[in-house]
């Protein structure tokens, strides 16, 4: 196509069969580069295949934004970036590709860990839940777990899968099958088998691990749909409860990698709900009271969602200079001036605001909004079975004055 850039940076993908396992296009490529970038083991896997390089080997400098840096300054000439497996699968792919264009960029993928795992395990990897904690919170793997769940995840070292088994114990699922795959697609590849209770070893520095999930009687399960019961937080009383909790969700309308601010978030309980309901979503929970950010902060991790996002502080001074949000959630702080009118202007066409009240005078501040901006008005009454005496009665919760709308 005339105008359209050519491609000057090759991202090839390389396995721990090292050069004689790329493809002749990759050897190519590697042929015909002026430089060639890459992780101190990448360059290491190449090395079989050095009497066919002449260019200069250059291991990624620390941090990596200055490799980047040095990239970008040498735009235009044949340049190729060593990288594990599929570039483009938890890799540099996605880094590179936010920082130049799909037209500079040709990638070559090798096979993934997933892929190789996934054929060792005669497992189907569209039925397979795939996650990478390499360089990342172990508590993501808590978000995934539910009876016969399979999981594949990458890891950073050989200290994690330990780590990983004492996690699955103190979740309920130590029964679970756990496979430690090291040296996927090279000549050490070794596969350790146990039950997650059972293993107490130092694997492979490289190795991904695979998780046949399995929960010991009586163990809690966890959906991921909005919902969760009250108990699965810590909390000092002041939540979103469970039914108004999951009505709330629905209106927040969760999509994935969409932004959410949680103002108010006491527990956290609505920002962590958010992040797991849908895939890459963010959320940012802002709370005044320090006593909370212990709940927040433990609540996050227990349930999986460690990206969490706390913001210290009060509205509406705490949302100054905050990345624009696709959803807001108002639980607390509904009397602070000018709240309402800051969240709704923050807000791009077809955002979503919900917010709820207990107290007359927060329900006050939502009629106004009603009146001004549109949207629905509702109230929510919940009543739960409740002893009385020796008979059963129903005590109700607080009403709650519920106002949501999305944004024209």
């Amino acid at each position: 196509m005339s105008g359209q850039t050519a491609p000057w940076l090759t991202i090839i993908g390389i396995g721990e069969d090292g050069f004689s396992g790329l493809s002749e296009t990759a050897k190519s490529a590697l042929s015909a580069a002026s430089c060639i970038y890459g992780g101190a083991r990448h360059l290491e896997l190449l090395q079989d295949g050095a009497k066919n390089i002449s260019c200069e080997m250059k291991a990624w400098p620390s941090p990596l934004s200055k490799g980047i840096e040095e990239l970008a300054a040498n735009r235009g000439q044949n340049t190729v970036v060593l990288a594990t497996g599929d570039p483009q699968w938890f890799g540099i792919g996605a880094t590179l590709h936010r920082q130049f264009s799909a037209e500079e960029i040709e990638v070559i993928p090798h096979l993934s860990a997933f892929s190789l795992a996934a054929s060792r395990l005669g497992w189907p990897l569209q039925s397979v839940e795939t996650l990478s904690l390499h360089g990342r919170p172990l508590d993501t793997l808590r978000g995934f777990l539910y009876p016969g769940a399979r999981i594949i995840a990458l890891t950073s070292n050989g200290a994690a899968p330990g780590e990983i088994a004492d996690l699955l114990a103190d979740e309920g699922y130590g029964a679970s099958t756990l496979k430690i795959l090291e040296h996927l697609g090279g000549p050490q590849e070794n596969v350790i088998s146990c039950e997650a209770e059972e293993y107490s070893d130092q694997a492979a520095e490289l190795n991904t691990i695979a998780i046949e999930a399995k929960p010991i009687p009586n163990t809690p399960v966890l959906s991921r749909t909005p919902g969760l019961p009250d108990s699965a937080f810590r909390h000092d009383g002041k939540m979103t409860k469970q039914e108004v909790r999951a009505v709330t969700l629905a209106k927040l309308a969760p999509i994935p990698g969409q932004l959410l601010w949680d103002i108010g978030a006491g527990s956290g309980s609505i920002g962590i709900e958010w992040l797991r309901a849908a895939k890459d979503t963010k959320a940012l929970a802002i709370e005044p009271l320090e006593k909370r950010h212990v709940f927040i902060r433990g609540n996050a991790a227990a349930l999986g969602t460690p990206t969490l996002q706390l913001i210290e502080g009060k509205v509406p001074e705490a949302l100054d200079n905050l990345p624009q949000p696709n959803a807001i959630f108002v639980g607390g702080g509904l009397t602070s001036k000018g709240i309402l009118k800051t969240c709704f202007e923050a807000l791009p066409s077809g955002g979503r605001l919900v917010a709820n009240a207990v107290t007359l005078e927060g329900e006050q501040v939502l009629v106004e909004g009603w009146k001004k901006y549109g949207g629905d008005l509702s109230r929510i009454a919940i009543s739960r079975a409740d002893p009385i005496g020796g008979l059963t009665g129903w005590r109700p919760l607080m009403p709650v004055t519920q106002w949501s709308l999305v944004k024209s």
